[in-house]
């Protein structure tokens, strides 16, 4: 489902950018890019980093502004989302401890994102990071091959929304989920049951999945039926049989 939103101008709630940093004591030290560079290097990125803290529901990058600066979430969430010429938006992705925001190509920004709980950033002036890559090439390597993966996602998102029907979705964003757990190194599913935390609400899944909110309870609904999930409540779904949602999410049942 496409909700209507009005897109709201940034605003950064606190920043600073300490001498020393505590990047050991960061959530997102051994996760994504900064885990390509040793403790002692480290401190090169700290350096060039701005850290800022953004409110829920704010907006900190916007759709078409110059795309001056790249970000590294180290806690919370964020939404990604492109405006619609009407006026809606349309969810597209979901960002969480780890990932990086601002790569563009054209010079301006291809989606605007909003904290939706309290996110801590580290933000890279682009002049000040691309020194940070002549110093450090392995950090340069690592930002690469975590964008491809980025891209191998978004194709398999945009199959999702082309090719698969309403609890195929479901069922794939479950999975999705699955793969993130460390408990499932290499993408291979547990062989048990598996509880997960439902990390966003009914109205940003249906979105993220082109679907509505009623589409996507009665798709839950229909998992729950055939035995495959069960809620412990409204944020915790339980896969009682991982491998055969698997099934029911690539259409091979």
């Amino acid at each position: 489902m496409l909700e209507g939103s009005t897109i709201r101008r940034p605003v950064v709630i606190s920043a600073n950018n300490p001498a020393s940093s505590r990047c050991d004591d960061c959530g997102a030290r051994h996760i994504g890019m900064c885990d390509a560079l040793s403790d002692e290097d480290l401190g090169a990125l700290s350096r060039a980093a701005q850290h800022l803290t953004i409110a829920p529901g704010k907006v900190f990058i916007e759709e078409g502004d110059p795309a001056t600066y790249f970000y590294n979430v180290t806690s919370g969430m964020v939404r990604v989302f492109k405006a619609l010429p009407d006026g809606r938006r349309h969810i597209t992705g979901f960002m969480s401890t780890g990932q990086f925001l601002g790569l563009a190509v054209s010079g301006q920004c291809a989606f605007s994102a909003e904290a939706m709980d309290e996110v801590k950033l580290c933000r890279f002036n682009r002049t000040a990071l691309n020194q940070v890559f002549a110093d450090f090439p392995a950090l340069e390597r690592r930002l690469l091959n975590i964008a491809a993966h980025e891209l191998t996602i978004a194709h398999e998102q945009m199959l999702l929304l082309a090719r698969k029907n309403a609890v195929e979705r479901v069922a794939s964003y479950l999975l999705n989920l699955t793969f993130k757990l460390e408990s499932c190194p290499g993408g291979k599913l547990p062989a048990t049951a598996v509880t997960l935390k439902l990390p966003i609400s009914r109205a940003d899944l249906a979105d993220y999945l082109g679907l509505t909110i009623e589409t996507v309870s009665r798709s839950f609904a229909q998992l729950k039926r055939n035995g495959l999930i069960e809620f412990s409540n409204a944020h915790a779904v339980t896969l009682l049989n991982p491998q055969k949602l698997e099934v029911v999410a690539n259409a091979k049942g």
